[in-house]
C-alpha cells in the first residue's frame, strides 16, 4: 500500500473509533511503531484534531466535531467498484430496485476518463448471466423475492423467526433461530436451528410466505442451541480431503447440505465433513452419485459401510 494510500486509509480508522493505540496502528496495518508515529504527526498536520493521552501504550482521541475530508476513490478503487458491480447482474440482490440510478450515481462521481474506462470495461467484461446481445449495465434491474428485504430488516434487530413455508400447496411455520442467510445455486437460503425438532434446517427463500419475530417466551438460549448443534455435529460420519481438481467439481455441483473448508491460502486443498443418512435410501443415491462426479483428487478419511457398498456395486456395473 502507497503511503498517501496508508494516511488516508489510516485516518478513516481513527475517525469510526473513540479511542486507539500507536500498537494498534501497527497491528493493524503492519508497519512499524516509528512509520505508525509519522502517519500520525502527518494526519494531525492535515488538521485532523488527535487528542494524545499519557498512559504506557500511547492512547490518542479524537477530538469531538472532527470532520474528515470528503471520501475520494483511485482510478483501480472505482474499477473495484464498477466490476463487482457489474459481476452481480440478475443476482436478485435486496435493495436494489433498479441499477440504473446507483450507475448514473457512481459515473457522476468520476472524470470523464474514468467514465469512458468504465463504459470499455462493460463493453468487454461478461459474467455468469449476462446477455451477451445485451450486456447494457444500465439497462438491467434485479426483482429479489418481495420478502427477502423483510427478512434482513428483521434480521438487524433479531434473529428468532417464525417462518411461513409453502410447499407443493402445503403452508407449515417453523420457528428458528436464524444462523446464516445465503445465496448458492441461484437461490437464497435461509440455515437455521429449528427451535421445535432441535436440528437444523435449510429453507428456501422462494418459498417463504412470511416472517415475523418469534415470542420471547419460547425462546432457547443462544447458549443451549449452540451446544445442541455441537452435540449433533459430533455425528459426523463423511470426511473427504478434496484436491484441487474435486475442489473445481464441487463447485460446479453439491449438495445444499454440504460446505467444504480450504485448509490452505491458495484455496487449492480443503477438508469435507457432513451428516450422511444411510436410513434414507435417496440421500444415499445422491451422496454416491456426487461423489463419483468429484472424481479421483479425494482422499476418504471417514466413510459409511453403506456408501462403499452401494459404490462397489455402481462400480462393478462398468468393471464386471
Amino acid at each position: 500500500m502507497k503511503k498517501v494510500e496508508r494516511i488516508n486509509t489510516i485516518m478513516r480508522y481513527i475517525n469510526n473509533r473513540a479511542h486507539f493505540t500507536i500498537s494498534e496502528i501497527m497491528r493493524e496495518f503492519n508497519i512499524s511503531r516509528s512509520t505508525a508515529i509519522r502517519d500520525i504527526r502527518e494526519i494531525e498536520a492535515m488538521g485532523m484534531p488527535l487528542v494524545a493521552e499519557v498512559g504506557r501504550d500511547g492512547g490518542y482521541f479524537v477530538m469531538n466535531n472532527s470532520v474528515l475530508p470528503t471520501v475520494r476513490f483511485t482510478d483501480n478503487e472505482v474499477k473495484a467498484l464498477f466490476i463487482a458491480f457489474m459481476a452481480t447482474r440478475n443476482q436478485q440482490l435486496p435493495y436494489l430496485k433498479s441499477r440504473q440510478s446507483l450507475a448514473e450515481k457512481l459515473l457522476g462521481l468520476i472524470s470523464e476518463n474514468q467514465q469512458d474506462d468504465l463504459i470499455l470495461l462493460n463493453q468487454i467484461l461478461l459474467f455468469e448471466g449476462t446477455n451477451p446481445h445485451n450486456p447494457d449495465l444500465l439497462d438491467l434491474s434485479d426483482l429479489p423475492h418481495p420478502i427477502l428485504e423483510k427478512l434482513i430488516q428483521i434480521l438487524l434487530s433479531d434473529s428468532y423467526l417464525l417462518i411461513t413455508i409453502e410447499e407443493e400447496k402445503v403452508v407449515k411455520s417453523y420457528p428458528i433461530y436464524l444462523l446464516h442467510l445465503y445465496r448458492e445455486k441461484s437461490l437464497w437460503l435461509i440455515e437455521g436451528f429449528d427451535l421445535k425438532e432441535e436440528k437444523k434446517q435449510i429453507f428456501s427463500v422462494d418459498h417463504l410466505i412470511n416472517v415475523e419475530p418469534y415470542p420471547t417466551k419460547k425462546r432457547l438460549s443462544k447458549k443451549k442451541i449452540l451446544e445442541k448443534l455441537s452435540k449433533q455435529e459430533e455425528v459426523i460420519n463423511l470426511v473427504l480431503e478434496l484436491g484441487p481438481k474435486a475442489i473445481a467439481q464441487f463447485k460446479k455441483y453439491h449438495p445444499l447440505k454440504v460446505s467444504i473448508s480450504y485448509t490452505n491460502p491458495y484455496q487449492t486443498t480443503a477438508i469435507l465433513k457432513t451428516f450422511i443418512n444411510v436410513n434414507k435410501p435417496e440421500e444415499l443415491t445422491e451422496i454416491t452419485n456426487w461423489l463419483l462426479f468429484l472424481g479421483k483428487d479425494i482422499k476418504v478419511r471417514e466413510v459409511p459401510e453403506e456408501v462403499l457398498e452401494d459404490l462397489q456395486e455402481r462400480l462393478s456395473l462398468y468393471c464386471p
